[in-house]
């Protein structure tokens, strides 16, 4: 197993296939989008597969796909076939807004992907709308019962945020009462891209306020037991199927069993959400660096990551205190 220079196991990536996403929710870019990278500058598929397979050699058995929308790419599944090929890779999931999944849904189940991470911050219409400036709710509600009709875990991924979605954590929440999916409330977090002011530093919702929220509307929120490494707090609620999760993604509470890696879709490897890039595996790749020195530079890297969030966020270059969108990260 590998471990980072606090004991940490790191044995989940996070792989962004692309930064392009087809909603613009103005929580991760302004309305106008970001400006996309030049294709030539992502990584190829060939490049993902080399550097996914050096880390399985490392200790990583679990990697999501992520993006930008992950379906936006072409040929993903192919590329999904060939990365659960590789030796030491035990699970591959992945998280989509939900908008081009639903056709693609039978495949992943032959490809045995057993969880999906479906992004979706109301149930009502017109606010799906405004948040993501894209009428396309319709079709995500289709990819989430295509998704457990097919018999694929979904967790919920809903964002909370003050004075734009409140009134829809409770409609969400009330999904997990007929339905066996968990609804995870996120933190507000400041990758936006410059869309609006980064997060404050008291946040209105934060993940008290959102427990307390929930337990206040819905009764006794029952503690699950965690597991190491996991990001959201577990509870269930009597008489529901599914559960609930509250992630306090920029309270940065979990930071301590934190056993995740990030590459993004040009190549760099962030062994923490809110550092700036720690390498950059793109430039080692395309001037022809062997896979031993692919290796050392990564293990050089995992020795010297951040303690938490705080530390990394500390570290980012003054120039880079205006947060990235998250389309540019990989969710």
């Amino acid at each position: 197993m590998l471990f980072d220079n606090h004991g940490r196991p790191l044995e989940y990536l996070r792989l962004a296939v692309t930064d392009r996403c087809n909603l613009r929710c103005f929580y991760c870019m302004p309305e106008e989008g970001i400006k996309y990278l030049p294709k030539q500058e992502l990584l190829t598929y060939e490049e993902m597969l080399r550097l996914t397979g050096l880390l399985a050699g490392l200790g990583v058995r679990k990697v999501r796909l992520t993006g930008g929308e992950p379906f936006v790419r072409r040929d993903l599944v192919p590329f999904m076939a060939r990365l659960s090929e590789l030796p030491g890779i035990e699970e591959i999931s992945l998280t989509t807004n939900g908008v081009l999944t639903a056709p693609h849904v039978p495949e992943l189940a032959r490809l045995g992907v057993r969880t999906v991470n479906l992004s979706l911050d109301t149930l009502d219409r017109a606010r799906f709308a405004s948040i993501t400036r894209r009428d396309e709710l319709p079709r995500v509600l289709d990819t989430l019962y295509a998704l457990l009709e097919a018999g694929i875990r979904v967790k919920i991924n809903a964002v909370v945020m003050d004075g734009q979605n409140i009134e829809d954590l409770l409609p969400l929440a009330e999904l997990t009462r007929e339905l066996p999916v968990e609804v995870r409330f996120i933190e507000e977090m400041p990758f936006n891209g410059g869309s609006h002011e980064a997060t404050p530093a008291t946040l209105p919702w934060n993940h008290h306020r959102i427990r307390e929220h929930l337990a206040l509307n819905l009764g006794e929120l029952m503690p699950v037991p965690t597991h190491p490494g996991d990001t959201a707090s577990h509870y269930t609620v009597a008489g529901h199927q599914g559960r609930l999760g509250i992630i306090a993604a920029y309270s940065r509470t979990f930071c301590g069993s934190c056993n995740r890696l990030r590459l993004t879709a040009e190549g760099g490897l962030k062994t923490c959400l809110y550092d700036q890039g720690v390498l950059d595996l793109r430039a080692l790749l395309r001037t022809g660096a062997p896979d031993d020195e692919l290796v050392a530079a990564l293990s050089h890297a995992f020795r010297n990551r951040a303690a938490n969030g705080f530390e990394a966020e500390s570290q980012r270059p003054l120039h880079q205190l205006n947060f990235e969108s998250m389309s540019t990260i990989g969710g």
